[in-house]
């Protein structure tokens, strides 16, 4: 079976988030996914099943199965398209149904649900494990939100990954109003609960951060720089409920996956 490497939220190769896309035929049993995951080692492998839209799709980490994925979505309709998809193209998932569009200038704009963050006091070691003061502490459905005051402070924040795994929640988005012209608001996400100590660039993060930092900008166009080592840069459009993704993505390799 055909099994690609995209490197998304980005248009240059070894930049952004890396995800495997796997092009399945019929559905696959976990335990070889789960077991493909974490041959790939990224931080997700997609798993994308049928010959046309709506195509089941799934997530995995090399750990676990995760319910929303952002960067291996934008990966898994880069996919597609290259391959000659046109227009709307639909999935289900353990999220509902998700759908993706490809401008003609390249960029994949994909249709998520938003997760707004509600306003918490810092479950116990959080701060301490971050190593950072918290502006506001907010949980959304899957992750905590933590802003701290500055960019500088989201740059050079060094968690300590191991006390991370006692709190409980899938990750921690550290984030602040960007420091620069080149984005609205800046963002680190750091997940070892589900066998990522630090993601590169994550979709499903911007789910939360777009309605936090629409409501505090006032805008509903923002842009977001995730400041990883490899980097990557999401435009969020907040639509009520709904949460617009737009990112790029380059195929770096793509081959056959022996069975």
């Amino acid at each position: 079976m055909r099994i690609f490497t995209v490197d998304a939220f980005t248009d240059v190769p070894f930049r952004g988030n890396p995800a495997a896309v796997c092009l399945l035929d019929e559905p696959a049993g976990e335990g070889w996914m789960q077991e493909v995951a974490a041959e790939m080692r990224h931080s997700e492998t997609s798993f994308l099943v049928g010959g046309g839209s709506p195509y089941g799709l799934r997530w995995f980490t090399p750990a676990v199965e995760v319910a929303l994925c952002g960067h291996a979505t934008l990966a898994s309709a880069h996919v597609l398209y290259s391959l000659g998809a046109d227009g709307r193209l639909d999935f289900d998932t353990k999220s509902g149904r998700l759908s993706t569009r490809q401008a003609e200038d390249g960029l994949i704009t994909m249709d998520f649900p938003a997760k707004p963050a509600v306003e918490t006091a810092p479950p116990g070691g959080l701060l301490d494990a971050l190593g950072v003061r918290a502006v506001w502490v907010g949980r959304s459905q899957f992750d905590l939100l933590v802003e701290v005051e500055s960019e500088e402070v989201v740059r050079s924040a060094a968690p300590d990954v191991e006390r991370l795994l006692s709190v409980d929640a899938r990750g921690v988005i550290v984030t602040a109003r960007s420091a620069t012209g080149e984005a609205d608001y800046v963002s680190r996400f750091f997940a070892p609960r589900a066998g990522v100590a630090e993601d590169p660039v994550t979709g499903s993060a911007h789910c939360v951060l777009s309605p936090y930092w629409t409501e505090k900008l006032g805008r509903a166009e923002l842009t977001g720089a995730q400041l990883s080592a490899r980097g990557g840069v999401v435009r969020t459009t907040l639509r009520g409920d709904r949460v617009e993704l737009g990112g790029r993505a380059v195929t770096v390799w793509s081959g056959d996956l022996h069975v």
